[in-house]
């Protein structure tokens, strides 16, 4: 799906104009840029959402009709869940799961990382795919030149840093493998696996 498809559920759910909706859909999927293949949906995680999409785009939003409307369900709603055929939405750790590590990620990680310590909010963002997975790879989606330069300044309302950066975020999606439930919902992450079998024997 595309963004305008994405815009086109959100006005049959929550009324208002496809413009109302656009920016936001258009952002979710805008990591087509770094990944042409559907590996690139990083952001359509709760991690992603609460992260990266809310503290962007607000909590809420007003429609063209006036209604006020949640981020984080249309979010969810009108974007995940449809892109998995509404059958689950992935955690972070579904697509860590996906990413090989290498023996000096950590040192790696450490080195870019110093930079900018000194941020506490900025800090806790940047590690905070770690503290969501306990894995150093994970942290290849936010020590990247990418969401250095990118993410950040929209967070933070920043500038971009103009410089060489060591780890581009090319190497994220190199080292992350395809995985069939990446394909539309075509099978079940595990987390998604472990939620099945729950509901089984509840």
């Amino acid at each position: 799906m595309n963004a305008y498809i994405h815009s086109e559920i959100s006005v049959k759910k929550r009324g208002g104009k496809i413009e109302d909706y656009y920016a936001i859909h258009d952002f979710m999927d805008s990591t087509k840029e770094l990944c042409s293949d559907n590996r690139h949906r990083i952001l359509h995680t709760h991690w992603g959402i609460k992260q990266v999409i809310v503290p962007i785009f607000g909590h809420t939003l007003i429609n063209s009709d006036g209604k006020t409307v949640n981020i984080k369900d249309l979010c969810e709603q009108d974007h995940i869940l449809p892109d998995y055929h509404n059958r689950f939405i992935p955690t972070l750790a579904d697509f860590v799961e996906a990413i090989s590590p290498q023996e000096n990620d950590l040192e790696r990680f450490q080195k870019f990382f110093k930079s900018y310590k000194e941020n506490s909010e900025l800090t806790r963002l940047l590690l905070s795919p770690l503290s969501y997975t306990g894995q150093a790879k994970s942290l290849l989606i936010t020590h990247n030149s990418w969401f250095i330069n990118h993410i950040i300044p929209l967070i933070f309302n920043t500038l971009p840093n103009l410089k060489e950066f060591t780890i581009a975020p090319s190497e994220l999606f190199n080292r992350m493998s395809f995985k069939l439930w990446m394909d539309n919902g075509s099978a079940y992450p595990e987390s998604a696996k472990n939620l099945q079998k729950l509901k089984k024997t509840a």
